[in-house]
């Protein structure tokens, strides 16, 4: 699933591209990933435009011009491309069918592209989605305010604080890495990006949040900030091919310490190899020699 780096590499990228371009038209070729009446959405996107893009956790808010702002959810997934001519940015779950062709071309769209905005000067945003999970949803200003309410802290915001930290882990009775995937507490972070942060804490992730010390805990503070940082300065974990708006390239996979590395050595203490248990029903990594 795409994390709140991933999401905020696209967010960047699409604002580079994006906004204040006339929509002309948008293909809906699966009206269930719209969460709002389909002739509202259409009625409400044709000829508009996309005046800024924020990010919520791992939510994309598109402000409107007019009439109010587009939420969009990549859920498991999916991935938003965009294209004109020989430009192409791409965020998101990195999908096969976007891979090289024989004649050096990307594939672009196909089975999995459900929802195509076409701009005034003839680019594209595709929405695609393997797996189906992910949606669309035009809301105002109240129902806005409403979904935002839903999520915690955002982990790179001033608001996240030490102090902060230690209120909302206070008491808590789940794993400490089911406390950090929770978007209630706090809001961007998934299955990557908690292991990592466990590791660099040296925290095992199946301990209960409750009983970390009050070292353990600030560990974990600074762990999260880094780790999230330094994968928004990487572009996240996916797209290894791809270039951003910019041109330029990047990817955190070859910074990952314990995620998909399982029976890999670990690259800490060399000693032993990286374990994957299954908790809370997704794959968790730890050193067992590292994380306590």
């Amino acid at each position: 699933m795409p994390e709140l780096p991933e999401v905020e590499t696209i967010r960047g990228d699409l604002s580079k591209k994006i906004l204040s371009k006339k929509i002309t038209c948008v293909e809906i070729k699966k009206p269930r990933l719209i969460k709002s009446s389909i002739e509202k959405f259409k009625k409400i996107i044709s000829d508009n435009k996309f005046k800024k893009i924020d990010r919520r956790g791992k939510l994309i808010i598109i402000h409107l011009l007019k009439d109010g702002f587009l939420l969009i959810h990549l859920k498991m997934t999916g991935q938003l491309i965009y294209k004109k001519n020989k430009t192409i940015i791409g965020g998101g779950h990195d999908l096969p069918i976007l891979r090289q062709g024989g004649q050096g071309e990307l594939e672009l769209q196909g089975k999995y592209t459900h929802i195509i905005f076409t701009f005034s000067d003839n680019s594209n945003l595709f929405f695609n989605d393997l797996r189906q999970f992910g949606y669309m949803k035009i809301v105002d200003k109240k129902e806005l305010k409403k979904v935002l309410a839903e999520f915690g802290v955002e982990p790179l915001s001033k608001y996240f604080t030490l102090k902060k930290f230690k209120e909302i882990l206070q008491n808590k009775k789940t794993t400490i890495k089911q406390f950090l995937m929770n978007q209630k507490f706090i809001a961007g972070i998934g299955n990557i990006y908690a292991d990592e942060s466990c590791f660099l804490a040296r925290i095992k992730p199946t301990r209960k949040a409750a009983s970390l010390s009050e070292n353990e805990t600030k560990n974990l503070y600074n762990s999260i900030k880094k780790v999230l940082k330094l994968a928004i300065k990487k572009r996240g974990t996916t797209f290894n091919n791809y270039r951003d708006a910019d041109g330029n390239t990047g990817n955190f996979v070859k910074f990952l310490k314990v995620y998909g590395r399982k029976g890999e050595f670990c690259k800490r203490c060399k000693k032993a190899k990286i374990t994957k248990i299954k908790l809370g029903g997704r794959g968790t990594h730890y050193c067992s020699e590292c994380q306590k």
